[in-house]
């Protein structure tokens, strides 16, 4: 297994984990439920894990795919540019997250505040992985790219898969 494969496994997490653990806290604060909020902190602390371990992945995944083909060093820049952004947000939330934790433990009576704090920083990042996705998918998958125009073999591929389906 090589960086760029290790990259690939792990860096799903942080976006994942995010999107979920932003539905999961808003839904605990609606419900009022402490439980729930619990679950959404804990999943935010994780997340923040798996973008440090994304972070520590992608020097050694650039260095095996940036001379590629239909790659570039440019693509790859825009996605490090926007993770190291999204990354920062994820530890903050993680570490807001870890301390929402155990003010909602303690039961202290600054424990909304944290948890509106970490909601804040939650959303932020929830924005964020639109654009961190995208840009790391971009990198192989030339398909989702702003600048896409398909090649005549993938028009006239197209073309003929639609023909065959007309005649089923």
């Amino acid at each position: 297994m090589n960086d760029a494969h290790l990259h690939m496994v792990v860096n799903h997490f942080p976006i994942i984990g995010t999107i979920f653990g932003l539905g999961i806290l808003v839904t605990g604060m609606f419900m009022k439920n402490n439980a729930v909020k619990n679950t959404a902190y804990i999943l935010f602390a994780v997340a923040a894990v798996f973008a440090a371990l994304s972070m520590y992945t992608a020097e050694g995944a650039e260095e095996l795919v940036e001379d590629m083909p239909s790659v570039g060093k440019q693509i790859i820049h825009e996605h490090e540019e926007i993770a190291e952004k999204f990354s920062i947000i994820m530890y903050a939330t993680g570490f807001f997250g870890l301390v929402s934790l155990f003010a909602s433990y303690k039961k202290y009576r600054f424990a909304t505040i944290f948890s509106y704090i970490t909601l804040a920083l939650a959303l932020f990042a929830g924005v964020l992985t639109k654009s961190v996705g995208t840009t790391g998918g971009e990198i192989r998958h030339t398909e989702i790219r702003a600048n896409f125009v398909p090649t005549a073999g993938a028009e006239q591929n197209a073309a003929g898969e639609q023909g065959e389906k007309d005649e089923d």
